[in-house]
């Protein structure tokens, strides 16, 4: 049982919902079942779900893609942020996939992770590894089917893969912001989004998508901007950040403050920047999206080479595990910037629905948008109970809400790596809403 007055973990073998596009002609198929709630108003009816898993499709990749960028909230129409701060204009990355349709109605935005960018699917042109991070979940016949749907994904804001941040010269300056960048929240991010979409002439979303950080974004979208999208879908997230949670965060920020290659945040004009504190930073963060079965299961105490210790302090990668995130934070350091890493682990940090819109189902009450809410079962950075609390609340605001947690060994990071049975959830409950959004009224 979950331990929950609201949802109870149930099976009705007889009943299962339709999973439209899987499997494809041709395609071998792999029945793997999960337990899922459907909340309809107050009503909770459970049922079961069967999920296909698909190979990925045999044209490979959406194919290549191009980064684009616009210009948002130029003068006089300037951002002002959450903390009082403010932007004259706005340069926003973005990406799209698929093609909209006459009526405007089948686009879905991307929420990318902390670490994230605009590249979800696809390749660039020319470059071999060039995959974008989402790439077997966004494709032709994928949980995003792109022959259906129109897909977008933007950088956030204060980000560093072209959309502006830190890093980018600041207006009236010969340098970059630096730390002189004003503090950005969760709520400033959505609303550049947002301001994207209307640039695109989109009025209202099929549905806003997004794990973790990108999960608080559809959360805070679905808030704030309560007419604008007809379903939210929330991954391996949680309407505020755990104590834990924030206690990572402060560990990682305060590696890279003291690195002496930080320069108070002004190290753009030297010739070094603070990789090795951006880099324990990622060392220190990854842990918290591996589950220990996960970790056992890869490494476990194997030694790097050979099978007896050395006895010798100066060697810091002597077994897998510490190879593995010595390899994970030099990765890292290569396409992330260390002031990016402080404001937007701090927006998450700052995240919190409940306080912002006084209260969980003020927020959820705000919105006809569907919901559906998915955890993993070992996940302990946004653990199940998180979602379950979130899923409560949507039942107290009388929302339609779909709910399930998967039985999986992969932690935090399942949601970027089990994309099967992702898309076997996500595809139906698309279907359903797209069929719904298009429903005479």
């Amino acid at each position: 049982m979950l331990g929950s007055p609201v949802i109870e973990r149930a099976r009705r073998p007889g009943r299962r919902v339709p999973v439209w596009g899987l499997p494809r002609p041709g395609q071998a198929v792999a029945a793997d079942r999960r337990t899922v709630w459907r909340v309809g108003l107050s009503v909770v009816e459970p049922m079961a779900i069967e999920v296909s898993t698909t190979d990925p499709p045999d044209d490979g990749s959406f194919g290549i893609v191009e980064t684009r960028t616009v210009q948002l909230f130029e003068p006089p129409a300037s951002l002002t942020l959450a903390g009082g701060g403010r932007l004259d204009a706005v340069t926003v990355a973005y990406e799209t996939y698929g093609t909209l349709s006459p009526e405007r109605d089948n686009a879905i935005f991307i929420c990318h992770a902390l670490t994230g960018d605009a590249h979800a699917a696809g390749r660039h042109g020319g470059e071999a590894d060039s995959l974008g991070w989402w790439d077997d979940f966004v494709g032709p016949g994928r949980g995003l089917d792109t022959d259906r749907y129109f897909v977008i994904c933007a950088n956030v804001l204060g980000g560093c893969q072209g959309t502006t941040g830190p890093g980018d010269v600041s207006p009236g300056s010969a340098g970059p912001w630096g730390l002189e960048f004003p503090f950005i929240t969760v709520d400033d991010i959505v609303r550049v989004h947002a301001a994207l979409v209307d640039h695109l002439g989109i009025e209202k979303l099929l549905a806003v998508i997004g794990g973790s950080l990108g999960g608080m974004q559809v959360l805070e979208w679905a808030a704030r901007f309560p007419d604008t999208l007809g379903s939210a879908i929330v991954l391996a997230s949680g309407a505020k950040l755990t104590a834990r949670g924030i206690a990572f965060n402060a560990i990682g920020r305060r590696a890279i403050l003291v690195d002496p290659n930080f320069h108070d945040g002004d190290y753009y004009s030297t010739d070094k920047s603070p990789r090795f504190g951006l880099g324990l930073a990622r060392m220190v963060a990854h842990l918290t999206y591996l589950s220990e079965a996960s970790i056992e299961m890869k490494f476990g105490r194997r030694l790097q080479e050979g099978d007896r210790f050395a006895y010798d302090l100066a060697r810091e990668t002597e077994f897998q595990v510490e190879s593995y995130l010595h390899h994970q934070g030099k990765r890292f350091v290569e396409r992330f910037d260390a002031n990016s890493y402080l404001y937007l682990t701090r927006a998450m940090d700052y995240f919190d629905l409940a306080t912002t819109h006084g209260s969980l189902p003020e927020a959820f009450g705000r919105t006809d948008a569907r919901f559906l809410v998915v955890s993993y079962s070992t996940d302990w950075l946004f653990s199940t109970s998180q979602s379950r609390e979130m899923v409560s609340a949507m039942v107290k605001a009388g929302r339609d809400t779909t709910f399930l947690e998967f039985e999986s060994p992969y932690g935090h990071d399942a949601f970027l790596i089990e994309h099967d049975q992702l898309a076997g959830v996500v595809a139906p409950f698309l279907e359903q809403t797209f069929e719904s959004e298009r429903r005479p009224r």
